[in-house]
């Protein structure tokens, strides 16, 4: 059956002009992951006065690449020619991006039944996102040169560096062995790539962080069951939370008064389907990193990269005022310069919830004085 597929393909290959096109070089596609095409792209539109695009093209580099300085200095230097607000577009935003924002835009105003139906259509979207980049993650690899079939299929990390492999190696005798091992970089790096952007920061745990607003927003509409499932589905992604560990606290000391039976308290199916998920692929790319190396490669196993690109995180400001925010320096730019720097904050909760309180959101609060 293999050999009749493999012939098959031969076919199609040989019959169909797409395929005969060239698979396109990782580093292309690693290139276009991080939206450096408009990087180009903005200052092109610039150069051709086409003011608008050029800020749209812009704000969506800038959502992958937030501390990009020469590019943030385009863009205040934009704000002086042209209504910039107006044209703040992601050209390639995912479709869960606007409908979180709303969520959360409806939550802050007290609108708690829109925002949790916004935030569970938000969910949605994210998985069906998540299984797409899963599946692009499959595919053609262009084998130029290898030393044996094993390694060439389940070997070491000669390329592994995320993105959709393709494309031949700096050295012949690391040329094949990443084809697996590459597979599973890209789908681990699916959960950082789907990451959102809001207000110039990435979303820290993006999916346990709307579990965290649906929780909060169903104990508002006095719709406990739902409320605990989503306290029970975030404590997947973040166990050590003291907040949502008190709320869960709360929920079993009042069980009785919302008769909750134990099966309440279980996390929801999806959730739990995506943390298994996530979890397996890291642990199998772990060990396609140790063990699945071509046998020049096995010096360097301690040198490889870690498993999992960090996400930025959230500054410590509180999650509730997530939103694209403007920005409030001076008016009065130049042309930018050519300066870079790197660098993100860290978001650190501070917040102490006690049993006996009710559940408490990320954004609270104590009061002065109050113990």
């Amino acid at each position: 059956r293999l050999l009749r597929r493999a012939g098959c393909l031969r076919a199609c290959k040989r019959g169909l002009p797409v395929f005969q096109l060239r698979y396109p070089p990782a580093q292309t596609l690693r290139d276009f992951q991080r939206r450096l095409p408009y990087q180009y792209l903005h200052y092109a539109l610039f150069k051709c006065n086409k003011l608008e695009k050029a800020v749209a093209a812009a704000h969506t580099f800038l959502q992958k690449n937030p501390a990009h300085e020469m590019t943030r200095r385009y863009l205040h230097y934009y704000r002086t020619m042209v209504d910039v607000d107006e044209h703040l577009v992601d050209l390639e935003a995912q479709p869960y991006e606007p409908i979180f924002v709303r969520a959360v835009k409806l939550y802050n105003g007290g609108d708690f039944r829109s925002s949790a139906a916004h935030m569970e259509q938000a969910l949605a979207e994210y998985y069906k996102a998540y299984e797409s980049c899963l599946a692009g993650c499959e595919g053609a690899r262009e084998i130029q040169d290898f030393k044996d079939f094993y390694p060439a299929v389940a070997g070491g990390l000669g390329t592994a560096g995320g993105g959709h492999g393709g494309g031949a190696a700096p050295h012949a005798t690391r040329v094949p062995a990443d084809l697996l091992a590459s597979v599973l970089r890209c789908k681990v790096d699916c959960e950082a790539e789907l990451t959102p952007n809001v207000g110039g920061y990435f979303v820290d745990k993006f999916v346990a962080t709307m579990y965290h607003y649906l929780q909060f927003a169903y104990y508002k509409l006095n719709d406990v069951r739902n409320a605990v499932q989503s306290v029970s589905s975030y404590m997947l992604f973040d166990p050590g939370d003291a907040v949502m560990q008190q709320n869960l606290v709360y929920y079993r000391f009042h069980r009785q008064r919302w008769h909750l039976q134990d099966e309440d308290f279980q996390p929801r199916p999806e959730a739990v389907r995506y943390h298994n998920q996530t979890a397996a692929l890291r642990t199998m790319l772990e060990y396609a990193q140790q063990h699945l190396q071509a046998d020049d490669e096995v010096g360097a196993t301690r040198a490889r990269v870690p498993v999992g690109r960090p996400v930025p995180t959230l500054p410590p400001v509180s999650p509730l005022q997530m939103e694209v925010d403007g920005d409030e320096e001076s008016d009065t730019w130049d042309l930018p310069s050519d300066g870079e720097f790197e660098g993100e904050g860290d978001y650190e909760e501070g917040f102490v919830a006690e049993w006996w309180q009710e559940p408490r959101t990320k954004g609270d609060k104590d009061e002065e004085g109050e113990r």
